[in-house]
């Protein structure tokens, strides 16, 4: 996937500790020239380990055999070079082939003054010209409410959105609605048959709950059918394949694809259910898209492209009708591409979406499709037959791939009724919020309203900052109680010490000044050096599609806040000059805290 654009307003923002490295990397060559004729010589520098003193770290061993000297002694020469002619360096030492640099206070303190000038410090502006990426996610089925699955697939498609737009593309955030499709039918055939006409009105549930409730009953049904004919001799697979249900749900599927008045008036009126539901979810988890793509609308471009792809003997057909493609030349298999009877399968509707989307919006240079790791084969598939469709944006395609989401009871099972639903789980979360910060006594001094949207934040906070802390690729166990603890690795943690932060500035009156000519401890040493990898890290997450080492650099901050906050007064001091400055400190992480927070999606309280 193309980087974004670095503009003039923002390099400091990105270059600041690379700037560093390569001022160090000019004084260094400039010695290593003149005193040893060497030139264009590529320098290794690294960040000092814990157990010794500096800040940087430039190896030795690379430049020991083109010098002849011994490291101790090479390291000493650089050393004192860069003491006496660098501005950052303010002393060293030489550890077994390390040349270990502390860097000047002043340097950090430059830092700091140019971190509180710039707003979303480490984020790239996107300008006119930057890439356009399409990040796909959510894409439910039409036949039952989002849960938890679906939440973590919300979640890190809008976070990684979100982290691409930081490192300065255009973002467009989109869905395919699997609006079509046999399971849909079983929705609709149950209503059909059991609902006498059940209206989300007259239920008092939301449409896609209503929808997903006959889903379920569909299923109760044709399991009692199968088990009927088993009990008159059938044999398992064969009453799953004659079920008298099934094969009416197949059969309405025909009728949908025949354009049948009464099928397709029936569909659209429990669709239309399910999408007022889908928004009022989308609402709650503060998510939003700018595209919407309907299966029902791309299954017919697919369907067009299988003809082509025939024309071009990319595919062939078998004796009973149905398509193929055969791709065990690349280590895969043959593939399904359309049913014997002419109806399509997921593979079609994909391609159709894909070509339409680029048909859409050509200024797209790559697309990202968000879906659980058990469709892993598929896009390999998918990815693989556009390629030999021939179109060339089929090479910038990626399958965000992630985990499943897993409760302590085991796994969600739809069809069974077994899921979380979504709207359930928020609301667990904010009452969840709500007993806990009354454990911790985070409420006092607030009235109903106040408390009720301070819970909705730490719940929402706990759940997003619980699903993204874990790399996309694991599975992740739930827990809704430890996600919301105050002391652990939590949402609720990051949000406390924001709002800690805040009411320290809150006692500050008149204008905080930073004065040049202040030294600093390693506490306050240790949170800049955090900072200034800021920068490096939203360019490392855009790359990897990795919410969690947002999260997880939010964690190791706050961690430094908190030691630095337990160990150094920030009021205590008579010096008013660094009183200031430790207050510019704190505002500092604030702002960091909350660039990083929103793109995790998580909204920060200013008192709790």
């Amino acid at each position: 996937m193309p980087d974004g654009r670095v503009t003039l307003y923002n390099y400091l923002c990105i270059l600041y500790m690379e700037s560093l490295e390569h001022s160090l990397s000019q004084s260094v060559l400039e010695h290593l020239s003149s005193v040893y004729g060497l030139s264009d010589q590529k320098l290794e520098f690294q960040a000092t380990r814990k157990d010794f003193e500096g800040d940087i770290t430039l190896v030795l061993f690379p430049l020991l055999k083109l010098t002849r000297q011994n490291p101790m002694v090479l390291g000493e020469k650089i050393g004192n070079h860069l003491v006496e002619y660098s501005p950052f360096v303010s002393h060293f030492n030489v550890v077994s082939g390390f040349l270990n640099l502390t860097i000047s206070d002043a340097f950090y303190l430059s830092f700091l003054e140019d971190f509180l000038k710039v707003k979303d410090y480490g984020h790239i502006h996107a300008d006119q010209d930057a890439p356009t990426l399409m990040v796909e996610f959510s894409s439910p089925n039409t036949n039952k409410p989002l849960h938890l699955g679906h939440i973590r697939n919300n979640l890190l498609g809008d976070s990684v959105s979100k982290i691409l737009e930081a490192n300065g593309n255009h973002v467009i955030k989109t869905q395919i609605i699997n609006d079509r499709g046999i399971h849909i039918c079983k929705s609709m055939l149950a209503w059909q048959r059991f609902g006498v006409g059940e209206t989300p009105e007259s239920s008092g549930l939301k449409g896609d709950q209503l929808v997903g409730k006959y889903y379920v009953l569909f299923e109760t049904k044709y399991r009692e059918q199968v088990a009927e004919l088993v009990k008159q001799g059938s044999s398992q697979e064969e009453a799953e394949k004659k079920a008298p249900l099934l094969l009416e749900a197949q059969q309405m599927l025909r009728e949908w694809e025949n354009n049948n008045p009464e099928v397709r008036k029936l569909w659209a009126q429990m669709n239309q259910w399910v999408y007022d539901g889908f928004e009022a979810t989308y609402q709650k988890l503060g998510i939003d898209f700018d595209s919407y793509y309907y299966e029902s609308e791309t299954y017919l471009l697919g369907k067009s492209i299988i003809q082509e792809g025939l024309d071009k003997g990319v595919f062939y057909t078998q004796d009973d009708g149905s398509v193929w493609i055969d791709l065990t030349d690349e280590g895969l298999d043959e593939k399904l591409l359309l049913r014997s009877d002419g109806t399509a399968v997921y593979m079609t509707q994909d391609i159709g979406t894909a070509t339409q989307r680029v048909v859409d919006h050509p200024q797209v240079k790559g697309m990202v499709y968000t879906v659980g790791n058990e469709q892993d084969y598929h896009f390999k598939v998918l990815f693989l037959v556009l390629q030999k469709l021939g179109y060339s944006w089929a090479d910038s395609l990626f399958h965000l791939s992630y985990g499943m989401v897993d409760l302590p009871s085991g796994k969600m099972k739809s069809r069974e009724g077994t899921v979380v639903d979504a709207d359930d789980l928020i609301e667990q979360m904010k009452n969840t919020a709500g007993i806990i910060a009354a454990e911790h006594g985070k409420i006092d001094g607030l009235d109903q309203d106040q408390r009720d949207e301070l819970y909705q934040k730490i719940g929402l906070g706990a759940l997003k900052y619980f699903i993204l802390k874990v790399d996309p690729k694991k599975r992740i166990l739930f827990d809704p109680e430890a996600s919301v603890d105050f002391n652990g690795n939590t949402g609720p943690f990051i949000q406390y010490a924001y709002a800690r932060i805040q009411s320290l500035i809150r006692r500050v009156e008149g204008e905080l000044e930073l004065h040049s000519d202040l030294s600093l401890v390693d506490k306050e040493k240790e949170i800049l050096k955090h900072l200034s990898t800021y920068p490096v890290l939203i360019k490392t997450a855009g790359e990897q599609y990795s919410p969690a080492l947002v999260a997880n650099y939010l964690f190791d901050l706050v961690k430094l806040f908190n030691s630095f906050y337990q160990n150094v007064s920030v009021f205590g001091e008579e010096d008013q000059k660094l009183q200031s400055l430790r207050l510019l400190l704190c505002q500092a992480v604030a702002n960091n805290i909350e660039y990083a927070s929103g793109l995790l999606g998580m909204t920060l309280p200013d008192s709790m």
